[in-house]
């Protein structure tokens, strides 16, 4: 078993790192940002709930959470030094390069990358082969998750005003992100730690290796877009906010950790382009 790179070791340097990469997103006016901004929520909102007492071992869910993020650390860090990176932030974060591609697709991708593969790694090295044991906070980890995600929707209702178009957002029963992030993926993470955790040496580079290649594909089926659905993308994609800056703004919901990047920076027409 091979452990995750330390980029952070507390929940206040996870929050620390995030902003950087939020300032930089910024600066740049790189899409990456998209996904730093809805992590950095997810993240603060974890640290209110261990501090509120919500959960039964903090610092247990604190350790998971920040290994969690690790890998996430190590993905952006490599792929913006030209790195290797795992397939799945490979397809993820290469796609920040593509214009075309909606701000709901660049959060799917950072979720399917980041849960489906990164989720049940992380926990697996937690775990340290007790993995019934970490069961709670991982379902925590989930609970905190899906709370998020009907702000989520309202926020892509404000950059993305004609998603209703293909049911990519709006109900319980019909939004796109639910369906694709909130049930399945968590469900299929907690499996393949199961499946992770029998394995030694080489079979456990192995079994992430194939999990990789199979979650790479399922992301690159996010942005393979044909018939209606091409044309459907195409017009959502004509009036969504192209702003990036105003776009993290909004799913960091106004927070500015970054404020001295806004410094000064007004938005004179927020659906102008780069």
């Amino acid at each position: 078993m091979s452990a995750t790179p330390i980029v952070a070791n507390t929940l206040d340097d996870v929050l620390a790192k995030l902003e950087s990469i939020i300032a930089r997103s910024i600066k740049e006016k790189d899409r990456s940002g998209y996904f730093a901004a809805l992590y950095y929520k997810v993240t603060l909102k974890v640290k209110e709930g261990i501090a509120a007492g919500q959960f039964g071992d903090g610092a247990n869910i604190s350790r998971l959470d920040v290994q969690f993020a690790n890998r996430y650390f190590q993905a952006y860090d490599q792929w913006q030094q030209g790195k290797p990176v795992t397939k799945s932030w490979e397809v993820a974060l290469n796609a920040t390069k593509q214009r075309s591609c909606l701000i709901l697709q660049h959060l799917l991708l950072g979720m399917n990358a980041h849960i489906n593969l990164d989720l049940g790694i992380a926990t697996c090295e937690v775990a340290a082969g007790n993995l019934e044991a970490i069961r709670t906070d991982y379902n925590n980890i989930n609970l905190i998750l899906s709370s998020l995600t009907y702000g989520v929707i309202s926020q892509l209702n404000i950059l993305s005003p004609f998603m209703s178009v293909l049911g990519f957002r709006g109900t319980r029963s019909n939004s796109m992100l639910v369906q694709f992030s909130m049930g399945n993926a968590r469900d299929g993470s907690w499996c393949f730690a199961e499946v992770l955790a029998q394995q030694q040496g080489t079979a456990w580079n192995d079994c992430i290796t194939q999990r990789d290649s199979e979650i790479a594909e399922l992301g690159g089926s996010l942005i393979k877009n044909s018939g209606f659905l091409k044309i459907g993308i195409w017009l959502i994609h004509l009036f969504e906010n192209k702003n990036v800056r105003y776009i993290i703004d909004v799913l960091n919901d106004f927070k500015k950790p970054y404020k001295k990047e806004l410094a000064g920076f007004k938005f004179i027409s927020k659906n102008k382009g780069l």
